[in-house]
């Protein structure tokens, strides 16, 4: 689907602008292509800039329970010093980087809720004007991509994702956010966790994979949080549903370190306050290449075990809900 926003023009009479991204989904750490097409006004016009910016609504939490906004997390100037002539039209292509951890929006077509997009300000004259938005969708990257389908060749379901305003200490991360997909468990792991959260944090070494486990108490203890964490290369080529089910039982079943932050970096998932999410991760396991290799798109799995599970209604209201009326609430 190619997305079409005609932005407000700068005064009656000014020149417009129409963005238009190329119709495949994005990668991140992979260049955004598309077309920044303009239509001269009534009169010859400098155009200073245009500039491309990514925005996304993310959640935070504070003193004051959990609100949402909006966060601006790159810029990309693709043109500008020019003069557009009265009733010019004149396509500007586009090519720039998505940052690493550019949030996953769809899996296997299916939308995750996740919403992120382009935002195109066009400078004229020393006046700006930044229009509406374009809905910007990404996919994932191969590895996690097969994390996924792995998990979902294992039992685990589709909760829900969001993106959360704060850090992961111990980790690489550069966005002010993260991405945090929650999965209910596979019927083994029940018993065990009430849900399983997942965060990738993706860089051009490779792929940090950040899990917690909302522990279940038992007869002589409480509930708690347990994290770990873990490093693949991009390509790396693994037998992935036996990977990520070593995963799953290091988090669960290990016991979790209590006390000070000195207990922490043993080579033990911990447990901790969920929080504001400053958290400290800590562990990291590495390991060669396995006898596997990534599944398939398409294959049984996550795409309809996990995905099959959303309710994609709800899912287009609220993007389209945001994308109508992002200008209010950036004010």
């Amino acid at each position: 689907m190619v997305f079409k926003r005609l932005l407000g023009s700068l005064g009656i009479g000014g020149p417009s602008v129409d963005t238009v991204l190329d119709p495949a989904p994005a990668l991140p750490g992979r260049n955004l292509t598309g077309q920044v097409h303009l239509q001269g006004g009534d009169a010859d016009f400098d155009i200073d800039h245009i500039t491309l910016e990514l925005v996304a609504r993310v959640e935070a939490e504070h003193n004051g329970g959990e609100s949402e906004g909006v966060v601006a997390f790159d810029r990309f100037t693709v043109a500008g010093g020019f003069r557009l002539t009265a009733g010019e039209r004149r396509s500007v292509p586009f090519s720039v980087m998505l940052p690493w951890e550019t949030p996953i929006t769809e899996l296997y077509g299916q939308p995750l809720g996740i919403v992120v997009g382009v935002r195109t300000e066009l400078g004229v004259a020393g006046a700006k004007d930044k229009g509406d938005l374009d809905q910007l969708t990404v996919g994932p990257l191969p590895a996690q991509e097969a994390i996924l389908e792995a998990l979902g060749q294992l039992g685990f379901g589709f909760k829900s994702a969001d993106l959360e305003y704060g850090r992961i200490g111990g980790t690489g991360q550069q966005l002010p956010f993260y991405q945090e997909i929650e999965l209910t468990p596979a019927p083994q792991y029940a018993h065990q966790v009430n849900e399983i959260e997942l965060t990738f944090l993706a860089s051009p070494a490779g792929l940090e994979v950040v899990l917690e486990a909302d522990k279940r108490g038992g007869l002589f203890s409480s509930g708690h949080d347990a994290l770990t964490r873990f490093t693949v290369g991009h390509h790396d080529a693994r037998d992935w549903y036996t990977e990520v089910d070593g995963w799953i039982r290091r988090l669960v079943e290990h016991r979790a370190a209590y006390g000070s932050h000195s207990a922490y970096g043993h080579g033990e998932p911990y447990a901790g306050d969920h929080g504001y999410r400053e958290h400290q991760h800590h562990e990291q396991h590495r390991s060669g290449p396995g006898i596997g290799t990534a599944v398939a798109a398409g294959a049984a799995g996550l795409a309809v075990g996990v995905v099959g599970g959303m309710v994609a209604a709800e899912v287009v209201d609220e993007i389209g809900d945001f994308f109508e009326g992002d200008d209010d609430d950036e004010g």
